[in-house]
């Protein structure tokens, strides 16, 4: 199986200086299904004026994509093993370092997942520690990047 991921990103100049370095850094980002989404160079990195700190940056964007799949094979999963889910959270973080090279890259992404389950049936702790593990085996994201990634379940 193949599939083809898109995303468009824009950004125009809009007539300001650029070779001082003080441009903006505020782009878009579209989505194949019409989804806009307002992104820039994280104010970590880049301070505001030149960035905005109320759009998404690409590493915030980086640890929800891999919190949100994490979060969906949980669902399948927990589905799976007859188990219903009533709510899940997740407070999910990603540090970013100075490799061996001297780069800068997000070294590790925790991912903090709440899950309520509804229902007599509830899982073990044992159980649940499973159910994150395969959610983990089986999330692309996470086989895609050589980040460390750890699953730390909030309750």
């Amino acid at each position: 199986m193949k599939h083809t991921y898109t995303a468009s990103v824009s950004w125009s100049r809009n007539g300001a200086p650029f070779t001082d370095g003080k441009y903006s850094r505020v782009h878009e980002w579209r989505f194949d299904g019409g989804a806009v989404v307002q992104a820039s160079s994280s104010p970590l990195v880049v301070p505001v004026p030149h960035s905005s700190a109320a759009a998404v940056d690409p590493e915030e964007a980086y640890v929800a994509s891999l919190a949100s799949c994490h979060f969906l094979w949980f669902l399948h999963v927990a589905r799976a093993a007859g188990y219903v889910v009533d709510r899940y959270d997740d407070a999910a973080s990603g540090v970013m370092e100075k490799n061996a090279q001297g780069k800068l890259w997000v070294a590790r992404v925790v991912l903090k997942p709440r899950v309520t389950f509804a229902g007599e049936r509830q899982p073990s702790a044992a159980e649940l520690a499973q159910m994150h593990h395969k959610a983990h085996d089986e999330c692309f994201i996470a086989n895609s990047v050589k980040s460390e990634v750890r699953v730390e379940p909030a309750g």
